[in-house]
């Protein structure tokens, strides 16, 4: 059964130039929709984070923080148990951020802040370095490269079916010209799609689908010969490359990483 949970900030939240939360949240846990009239930036430290904002969806794993801005209506929701931490900043100390919610690839900067915060339990900041620290953070923020989404999705009729399967079957190693054929259309106008609506091509959207569907089954305690098998590799060392490529570690120092 899904547990539903209410957001609850802070009492005094709408007051606040900045305050900080920690959560820990079960698996099949739904964060209704709710909408607020300060920034989020939402550092998520394991495991894969399913949003929709403002009707659109967004998929993120560990390391890559989530942007919402001031009014964005927004609901999460966690396959599995999910560890995150938000940075909240008034709306007037939004600017030079994006105006639609979005992934930032925030620098070792903005991390090394955050998890300072977070080993500190800091809620609000109490001194003028915090202050400053705070500050900061929002500077690397603003300089941080944006990502619409790490997984975009499609509705395009030719698309969409592609996506869908493939969601349901990672492993799925069926080629773009073997796709186009069941479509009926060629490799060409599907690989001209994947670029128009994806932003990418069609072998980077199926990499970072399994590199997501890895990070769950590590999870999961499933061996790295295991997941190379269940994700439609021919070895569990071209699943290491693949993983490495996306995380910059390998699948174990990255299970042992989240503990």
């Amino acid at each position: 059964m899904n547990l539903q949970v209410e957001y609850q900030p802070p009492i005094d939240a709408p007051l606040l130039r900045f305050f900080m939360r920690y959560d820990e949240v079960n698996a099949k846990t739904e964060y209704l929709t709710h909408v607020h009239d300060w920034g989020q930036v939402i550092f998520v430290t394991s495991h894969v984070l399913e949003m929709e904002v403002e009707g659109e969806r967004l998929l993120t794993p560990a390391d890559i923080p989530i942007w919402i801005p001031a009014g964005h209506r927004h609901s999460s929701y966690n396959h599995n148990e999910a560890r995150f931490r938000t940075f909240n900043l008034a709306a007037d100390l939004c600017a030079g951020l994006p105006d639609k919610a979005c992934l930032l690839h925030v620098d070792a900067i903005g991390h090394a802040i955050m998890n300072d915060f977070a080993r500190r339990e800091l809620e609000q900041p109490q001194t003028q370095a915090d202050w400053r620290m705070c500050e900061v953070l929002i500077d690397r923020l603003r300089l941080a490269p944006v990502h619409n989404s790490f997984l975009p999705m499609s509705d395009d009729k030719l698309l969409a079916p592609i996506l869908r399967a493939l969601e349901a079957h990672p492993g799925d190693n069926t080629t773009l010209a073997q796709w186009a054929k069941r479509v009926f259309t060629t490799e060409r106008t599907l690989a001209r799609r994947c670029q128009q609506q994806l932003n990418m091509s069609f072998s980077e959207w199926r990499q970072r689908l399994r590199f997501l569907r890895a990070i769950a089954l590590l999870e999961q305690g499933c061996s790295v010969q295991g997941i190379a098998h269940e994700l439609g590799y021919s070895s569990a060392s071209a699943l290491i490359v693949m993983f490495q490529q996306q995380a910059g570690t390998t699948p174990d120092r990255y299970r042992s990483r989240l503990g």
